[in-house]
């Protein structure tokens, strides 16, 4: 067990290696870029105002590019606060990108709060503390002590004297705008998350949240802010000697966000126009009276070991317990404990059909967790339950996938699966932070979204069945697995994780 905290940490460090700063820009090119101060979020939410007040509006969104545009939109036209919670929040091109939107929305008086999760923050400490110098925004840390401000002794240190404390990471994913709107779901922000990456991209399902709804996920996010594992970044890293008083200090930024090459005219158009296709979203949004936001509490849960569950994973296993017909179910990350196998086959039992889609080891990013799943996959195939595997050439990616990307390049990046989704009886959609693996039900903090809705349940279902069609992935069985598919590197990556524990993948 003692090579558990050291493998986690270099996996750890890895993944925070501090990015260079912001490259300079050759010219203007914020010139002939200007908001339309006409706008706002209000008057775009006027004619839904009423509805507003007693239901919740869902919209579901499906491809990158435009989780991505209503990102920035929101943030353009916010007119108070814009709270944000990520486990990742990088400082890629989308992730600079959005930045900029948020120091845009600050100086315009809007409050801006965002907490991001220790274990993933890979900006410079100057480039942080840059932001958060803005007076209308706040940065804090989740669970600080193994990654920002820290050096390599005292992150061995905290990993072998506090192994699940140190494992105990945020995951939930929430981007909420005046208090009224929300999206959440598997996105983060990052660029593979936005179909913006070149070699890798993610499918992936967020859920755009209006009305009643939001009055849950506001507490859920207070909660958070306010608890003592959420610090101000400036009481973990300072710089000797800096001076945030230059206010041309997000010029840099600013430029960086405008350059074409960096964001493309054709999304920005998206943007600027989204307010007429506000209006066709908002026919098309579903208004429901039961919309449920389920969050876990910031630390979990109390228990010693590295089990104890939480009130997401409860949520779930209640689902999947009362499921009569069918569960179909997307998770990037397919690693089941004892109790989900029995679940699985209960359900089986009682004449339930269980198809899941998980990530194909030439498609995943994480081979610790493949391997995890790859242990344990005939197994779980013998309770009855159907297994397909995500094809890294997907044919839908060339549907779901931005197209400014595709008119960029002359080939289309590998795919992968991060989607995070549940249909129950095809009536019940759950979309949100969850996979299936021990981290997401023990140590990590989830939140799920439940919607109880035909229509919703049916649109993402269209989506899924075609996931589950031969041109988007395999089906696995006890005879067949397209692991040979994978190349020579992943799958001696996958047979090297196999010494690291199930209990913490």
């Amino acid at each position: 067990m003692k090579v558990i905290p050291a493998l986690t940490l270099v996996f750890f460090i890895a993944c925070s290696s501090p990015k260079p700063e912001i490259p300079v820009q050759e010219k203007d090119f914020c010139a002939s870029i200007h908001r339309n101060d006409s706008l706002s979020l209000s008057k775009a939410l006027q004619p839904i105002a009423d509805s507003m007040q007693t239901k919740s509006g869902v919209y579901v969104l499906e491809d990158g590019g435009g989780s991505l545009v209503a990102r920035a939109w929101l943030a353009e036209y916010a007119e108070k606060t814009i709270d944000i919670q990520y486990f990742i929040f990088s400082p890629d091109n989308v992730g600079l990108i959005a930045s900029d939107y948020l120091v845009r929305a600050a100086d315009r008086g809007v409050k801006v709060r965002l907490l991001v999760d220790d274990v993933m923050v890979d900006a410079g400490v100057h480039e942080i503390l840059t932001l958060d110098s803005h007076e209308n925004i706040d940065i804090r840390i989740y669970n600080p002590g193994v990654n920002l401000g820290k050096n390599i002794i005292s992150k061995i240190k905290k990993f072998s004297t506090d192994f699940r404390g140190a494992n105990q990471r945020m995951h939930n994913k929430t981007f909420i705008v005046d208090g009224k709107v929300c999206i959440t779901g598997g996105r983060n922000i990052a660029d593979e998350y936005f179909d913006y990456d070149h070699e890798y991209n993610f499918r992936d399902r967020d859920v755009l949240l209006l009305g009643k709804v939001n009055e849950d996920i506001n507490r859920s996010f207070e909660d958070f802010w306010t608890n003592a594992l959420s610090i101000p970044v400036t009481d973990l890293v300072s710089e000797e000697e800096a001076s945030y008083a230059d206010t041309a200090r997000f010029d840099r930024l600013h430029q960086y966000a405008c350059n074409p090459e960096n964001f493309w005219p054709q999304v920005r158009d998206r943007i600027q126009n989204l307010h007429k296709a506000f209006q066709t979203l908002q026919s098309n949004l579903v208004w429901l009276e039961d919309v449920q936001f389920v969050s876990d509490v910031p630390g979990k849960n109390s228990s010693t070991g590295l089990s104890g569950g939480g009130v997401s994973t409860d949520t779930l296993i209640s689902l999947i317990k009362k499921a009569k017909t069918s569960i179909d179910i997307q998770s990037p990350y397919l690693v089941t404990s004892d109790l989900g196998k029995k679940l699985f086959k209960e359900a089986v039992d009682r004449g339930v059909t269980v198809r899941i889609l998980t990530n194909s080891m030439a498609s995943t990013d994480n081979m610790e967790a493949f391997s995890g799943y790859q242990r344990d996959r005939k197994k779980l195939l013998q309770t009855g339950v159907k297994i397909f595997e995500f094809r890294p050439d997907a044919k839908e990616r060339f549907e779901v996938m931005t197209g400014a990307l595709q008119e960029k390049l002359n080939y289309t990046p590998i795919f992968g699966l991060h989607a995070k989704s549940m249909v129950i009886d095809g009536k019940i959609t759950v979309i949100g932070t969850f996979n299936l693996d021990p981290r997401s039900a023990n140590l990590n903090t989830e939140c799920v979204t439940v919607i109880r809705s035909n229509k919703v349940a049916n649109e993402v279902l269209r989506g899924m069945e075609l996931e589950f069609g031969t041109d988007n992935s395999w089906e696995t069985t006890l005879t067949f697995n397209p692991d040979s598919v994978a190349s020579k590197g992943k799958r001696a990556k996958t047979w090297s994780a196999k010494m690291i524990p199930k209990n913490i993948l």
